[in-house]
This record gives C-alpha cells, structure tokens and sequence, in this order.
C-alpha cells in the first residue's frame, strides 16, 4: 500500500481536525458535567429530600437543579446526532467535491473507495468510542438521581441517552451526511438535507417506540395500576367489549355488591391497562437500534455504489 493511502487517516484527521476536536470537548464537558453533579449536586439533593420527609414541608432547590441538570444532558446526547448530521453533510464529503480537491487526491495513487473509506472510518471510530463513555456516565448519573421516578426511562431524551440507540444515530448521521454531500456536491443544501432528514428519522421512530415491543395488557373488574417502573400507555374501561380511554366511571372500582351494580348501570364489564414494564427497556432499545443501524447500512451502501458509478 502507498505512502499516500498509509497517510489517509492523518489527512483526514489534520483536514477536520476543528470538528473532530469539538467533539472530543463536547464528550470531555459532558461527561465533566454529569460526574460533578454526581459528585458535588447528588449530596446535597438526598439532603434536602430527607430534610422534606422529617419536617414535611420544605424548599426543594438543589433537587430540582439536579434534575434539570440531568434533563439538559439528556437533551445533548439525544440531538448530539443532528451537529453531526450537519458537519458531515457540509464539510465531509461535499466540501471537497464542490471544491474540486477530491480529483487531485484520486491522482496521487488513493482510489476513491479508499478515500471514503477513510473519510468515514475515523468519524465513525470517534462516534462510538464517545457514545461509549456518554452512555454509561449518564445511565449512573441518572440511576443516583435521589429524585428519579422509576418510570422516567419512557422520557424521549433519557430513553436515548441511556443507550445504545444514541450511538446509532450518530453513526446514523454520518452515513446520511455522506451520501447528502455526494449527491448534491454542495456544502449548503447537503448540510440542510442531511440535517432535516435525520430530524424526521428520529421523529418518524419516536412516534413509533411504543410499537416496537409488543406491551403488556391487564384487564379485570378491578382497576389495575400498573407498577411505578412501567410505562404507561393506555387505560380505561371495557364498556359492551369495547375500550374507552380516559374513563369517567373510576369511582366504580372496587368489589362488592356496590362496585358491582356500579359497573353494570353503566355498561362496564371491566378495567383494562397497557403499559410496557422496566424490562421492555432493553428489547425496545435493541430493536429501535436495529432499525436505525439498518438505515446507516443502506446509506453507506447507496454512497459506494453511487461513489462507484460517478468515478468509472
């Protein structure tokens, strides 16, 4: 192999050096972020929430600054994957293109699949071993959170944040930036496709999590509460075999002969509740991972065959 193909991953490094330096400092102060409020904001929470439980009325500052201080880092890491949609569709791989560049480095002996192997590879490399320290820092700074709620793994921002699927949408975002810039060869409009497309992917999949696991649901003549790690999905009544959310006739729960006619003047043959419990949280993720690394596929393909058929 040449001295220029050896040297692909230097140049690539020296080339975005700017970009791939800001994220190393974005990993660097989140994680900073999360193991201070860990350190420092954690104690003083769990002081003041046993303060409130002895004297019953209290003032809970410290706790809400931890929980707002775990929201802001869930927000990053759930839309890190947009800031790399953007640099990837405007300077990656459309920047060299519009700029003519990528003909001189295709004569000094690099062939063009190497040159994208390159562009792309290191990214992704960095990507991932960040994801791999953001995800865990955050799963143990939300874990401690001396006022979590158990079922606050259905948050959108946490539920990405505290897995895998963050990595993937990063990945994600980088495939989809790549073939933006090679198929529109201009930094502007590839940074503004890439970018929206991954914002619709992301919602597209959101508005679709719940589906992705098949949920649990109770019925019964007693109104059923599902535990406080589930997620909570639907709930109502059974009125003629059919579900109406949101009932209005809670005030028949119960048993006896009371309950009873309560439910029967109304119709009401029953309660029901759909929700997924705290262990659904690994298969929706691995699945919503799946999909999402799916789509990362099928564009890095699309960007060598189409690589391919432009520089025949």
């Amino acid at each position: 192999m040449s001295a220029a193909v050896n040297g692909l991953p230097w140049t690539v490094l020296r080339l975005h050096r700017a970009a791939l330096l800001g994220w190393g400092a974005f990993v660097a102060a989140v994680t900073g972020l999360l193991l201070w409020t860990v350190e420092v904001k954690a104690d003083a929470a769990r002081a003041e929430l046993a303060y409130c439980s002895h004297h019953g009325t209290c003032t809970i500052t410290a706790t809400l600054d931890y929980d707002d201080t775990i929201g802001l880092a869930a927000v990053f890491l759930c839309y890190s994957f947009l800031a790399v949609a953007a640099w990837a569709g405007a300077a990656l791989v459309a920047r060299e293109l519009e700029t003519g560049t990528t003909q001189l480095v295709w004569t000094q002996s690099v062939t063009p699949v190497r040159w994208l192997v390159a562009k792309l590879a290191l990214p992704a490399l960095l990507i991932t071993v960040g994801g791999a320290v953001l995800v865990p820092v955050f799963r143990h700074a939300w874990w401690i959170n001396p006022d979590r709620t158990d079922s606050g793994w259905a948050s959108a921002n946490v539920f990405v944040a505290r897995g895998p699927t963050m990595v993937a949408y990063g990945l994600c975002a980088l495939a989809v930036g790549a073939l933006a810039g090679l198929v529109l060869r201009r930094s502007l409009p590839a940074l503004g496709v890439s970018f929206a497309v991954m914002l619709v992917l992301h919602q597209l999949v959101q508005s679709c999590r719940t589906d992705l696991w098949p949920s649990v649901t109770r019925t019964g003549t007693a109104l059923f509460t599902p535990p406080d790690t589930a997620w909570q999905l639907a709930n109502g009544v059974i009125v003629h075999g059919q579900r109406v959310a949101n009932p209005e006739y809670g005030h028949c729960n119960g048993t006896g002969t009371k309950a009873t006619q309560c439910l029967a003047d109304h119709g009401i043959t029953g309660y029901y509740s759909v929700y997924h419990p705290a262990s659904h949280f690994w298969p929706l993720q691995l699945v919503e991972t799946g999909i999402v690394l799916t789509v990362t596929a099928a564009a890095t393909v699309a960007t060598f065959r189409l690589l391919r058929r432009r520089t025949a």
